[in-house]
């Protein structure tokens, strides 16, 4: 319990001063670290309750409840840029495991309900197929 209160250290919240950015938060004791883990984020502890709960500050600006004897390391997660960066060309995208999206309106109408460029047909319709531009409802 007599662990200093430097970054990387993990404690329970009861050890944790008011005001100190954590991370890799429990939210059972014993279950292991389920909040703040990504890259950047941490949450600020607000205060302790007389009922054995301290309040936390999340990235989302959100205020929740976690009980005292929870684990959390202190600090935030490193690499705050992980989401200024840049994919650069859809073959990074691939490497990710991410297929190439295709639009509806640019398929052939055996496709796609919204697929073909001919004159008539259905017209704009929903993915089930029905019309839903123009119609009255």
């Amino acid at each position: 319990e007599d662990v200093d209160i430097k970054p990387g250290n993990a404690l329970p919240l009861k050890g944790i001063p008011i005001g100190t950015l954590v991370h890799n938060i429990e939210l059972a004791p014993g279950r292991g670290g389920m909040m703040c883990r990504s890259a950047g984020t941490s949450a600020q502890v607000l205060d302790k309750t007389m009922d054995g709960f301290a309040l936390l500050r999340l990235p989302s600006k959100e205020t929740r409840k976690v009980a005292m004897n929870c684990m959390a390391t202190v600090g935030e997660v490193s690499n705050p840029h992980h989401k200024d960066e840049k994919v650069g060309k859809a073959g990074r995208n691939r490497l990710k495991g991410w297929r190439p999206r295709v639009r509806g309106y640019a398929m052939n109408p055996a496709d796609h309900p919204m697929g073909g460029r001919t004159k008539g047909g259905k017209g704009i319709v929903s993915y089930s197929g029905k019309v839903y531009k123009g119609k009255r409802t």
